[in-house]
């Protein structure tokens, strides 16, 4: 494919997703994430072959899983992936929303006291819940967090997409050598750092996750470790009436990045096991461990 025909064909589907956006948006909140979330579930992931992805990591890592089960996650995850979308894409009505809610957990007095020393805090998160309702709910309360970002591949979305995350919250740093200098910056100036921990790196160590051989990058630990960072798990997890309840939990002990790294495996995946539909299911999280895995 040549540079024109990919720009148009990225130019084609930006104006495409503009325009859902924007019909979906003249709906009131709750609606439009409702909506949103069932055009997901029964007409995107069925199209996309997204429901095999989730049916395949679940038969690796819980087999267990009466079939009942099985298949209410496979359609709660999208549901939730279009949700989260829509929330994204609403930043004022989304923020508004999170500014009101309280933390729980253990972990908020560690990282107050932190701050008040002038000493960098990591908040590590997964693809759970709405990872961006930490940053709004920090940002509620006064914090200002900083957020790392992948670039995307169509130029025409990143505009949109680093916009939205903007006003939830700022800084942001892209996932470059630049960008990383400068959040190391920022972490060692006394900042608040999200990262989120669950993308499979194909170059990483392997650890363990929901019970099988995950590679996993250590690479927040280890910053941790070189800039004495406090690094605590959080989480936003959905309730029933799809608010969210902010989980602080307690500070992991500074040891060596691979007991680090597991021990944020291990509290993630007791938010998954609690909470699979809210998961996202959909990346191939075990591929290149040494798995005997589905094709997808």
């Amino acid at each position: 494919m040549n540079k024109i025909t990919k720009n148009a064909q990225h130019w084609i589907s930006n104006k495409l997703f503009r325009g859902f956006l924007w019909a979906i948006n003249q709906l009131p909140y709750d609606q439009r994430l409702h909506l949103s979330g069932l055009v997901a579930s029964r007409i995107i992931s069925p199209l996309t072959g997204t429901r095999r992805r989730i049916r395949n990591n679940l038969a690796l890592v819980m087999p267990e899983l009466p079939k009942a089960k099985s298949q209410q996650i496979v359609r709660g995850v999208p549901y939730h992936m279009g949700r989260t979308l829509i929330e994204f894409y609403s930043p004022i009505e989304f923020s508004k929303r999170i500014h009101k809610l309280k933390f729980s957990g253990a972990g908020l007095a560690a990282i107050e006291q932190a701050q008040s020393e002038g000493r960098g805090v990591m908040l590590i998160t997964g693809h759970i819940g709405n990872y961006e309702a930490i940053n709004a709910a920090f940002v509620g309360k006064g914090y200002q967090i900083g957020g790392l970002y992948k670039r995307m591949s169509n130029p025409y979305f990143n505009e949109h997409y680093v916009a939205a995350m903007a006003a939830i919250g700022e800084p942001l740093f892209e996932r470059s050598r630049r960008g990383m200098a400068a959040m190391v910056r920022y972490l060692r100036s006394g900042g608040m750092v999200g990262l989120i921990l669950d993308q499979r790196m194909n170059d990483a160590p392997v650890l363990k996750f929901m019970g099988k051989p995950a590679r996993t990058a250590v690479s927040a630990a280890e910053m941790a470790l070189k800039y004495n960072s406090l690094i605590v798990p959080c989480y936003a997890i959905r309730d029933a009436q799809g608010a969210f309840e902010i989980s602080i939990e307690e500070p992991v002990e500074h040891t060596t990045p691979e007991i680090m790294t597991q021990k944020l495996n291990d509290s993630l995946e007791a938010q998954v096991r609690a909470n699979p539909e809210q998961w996202m299911w959909t990346h191939n999280r075990w591929k290149n461990a040494g798995n005997q895995t589905l094709d997808d």
